[in-house]
């Protein structure tokens, strides 16, 4: 990255993005933490083998937080109202909301659809960077607890990824992809 700051506007058109992301029920799990601080980016470089994560301008930790799942029935309120449900079979949940209720879930099954979740948060946001000119990828390889400590985050809150932002003082070449033929294991 090069070393130019990222504007606070720039900043919001990605939270942005993640926010407006599509998730499931409508729950909105995902969180962030904007981490601009030298001294924060710092003691989080003993948290990656990867050096270039912490020379960004800016590093967002994309976090979910678990206690949304008991904001379910309030979010499926707000899309009825919404009338997003008209035209489906989904309509007349209000009239028997038991019929539609998500089936109980463990905390790691909770986990694991909340990161799906922000999954698609945290693409949004890599898209728009690169529409805005600016450069980041999804990293995966640090020290979540030992993040998560740093951060001074309450237990509720996972960190999920980093997403390392700024200007890209490179032009790398298109990654290799394997062929659809691989990945595409039948059309039934």
């Amino acid at each position: 990255f090069k070393e130019d700051p990222v504007s606070e506007e720039l900043i919001a058109e990605l939270i942005e993005a993640g926010r407006l992301a599509p998730s499931g029920s409508n729950l909105q799990g995902t969180r962030y933490v904007i981490i601009k601080s030298e001294e924060i980016k710092e003691k989080l470089s003993k948290c990656t083998p990867l050096p270039f994560v912490t020379k960004a301008p800016i590093v967002i930790a994309c976090c979910i937080d678990k206690l949304v799942m008991s904001t379910a029935s309030k979010r499926s309120a707000e899309l009825l109202e919404a009338k997003a449900f008209d035209d489906t079979p989904l309509k007349d949940m209000s009239k028997n909301p038991d019929a539609y209720k998500r089936p109980d879930m463990d905390e790691q099954a909770i986990k694991n659809y909340l990161s799906v979740n922000a999954a698609i948060a945290i693409d949004h946001i890599t898209l728009r960077a690169v529409d805005l000119g600016l450069g980041t990828c999804w990293i995966m390889m640090f020290d979540r607890e030992k993040t998560k400590e740093i951060l001074e985050l309450e237990n509720r809150y996972e960190v999920i990824a980093l997403l390392p932002v700024g200007y890209p003082d490179q032009s790398p070449s298109q990654r290799p992809r394997i062929s659809q033929e691989e990945i595409v294991l039948k059309t039934v």
